[in-house]
């Protein structure tokens, strides 16, 4: 699988952006499609989680609940898209898009086996 990630830019506080991952060489299937962030000098962190199957999820972090949402675009077109509304500073990071196919938690990083590369997302206060 090969993920493409994008919608990245820079907003002000209290703007929103889309995010898009696109896959390419397979479908997601089963997989659980989820986001990360990585904010400088930070560790990467988890952001939301939906499986493409609808049979779990979404799942969200702490920070983002009530602001962001992650959903499957059109199944052909094979989109997962992160909608993030109400942006604040503290959203500012490296935005990854990533795949699995294994059970367990949808949080864990290194369960993930397919990575895009990262679309940078910067709010200004």
């Amino acid at each position: 699988v090969q993920l493409q990630a994008s919608g990245g830019g820079s907003v002000q506080a209290g703007g929103s952006l889309r995010l898009s991952c696109v896959a390419s060489g397979r479908t997601f299937g089963s997989y659980f499609v989820a986001w990360f962030r990585q904010a400088p000098g930070k560790e990467r962190e988890f952001v939301a989680a939906i499986r493409w199957n609808g049979a779990g999820g979404p799942y969200y972090a702490d920070a983002v609940k009530g602001r962001f949402a992650v959903a499957r675009a059109n199944a052909r077109r094979n989109t997962v898209h992160l909608q993030m509304n109400s942006l604040i500073p503290e959203d500012t990071a490296v935005y990854y898009c990533t795949a699995r196919n294994v059970p367990g938690a949808p949080t864990d990083e290194a369960e993930y086996d397919y990575w895009g590369q990262g679309t940078q997302v910067t709010v200004s206060s």
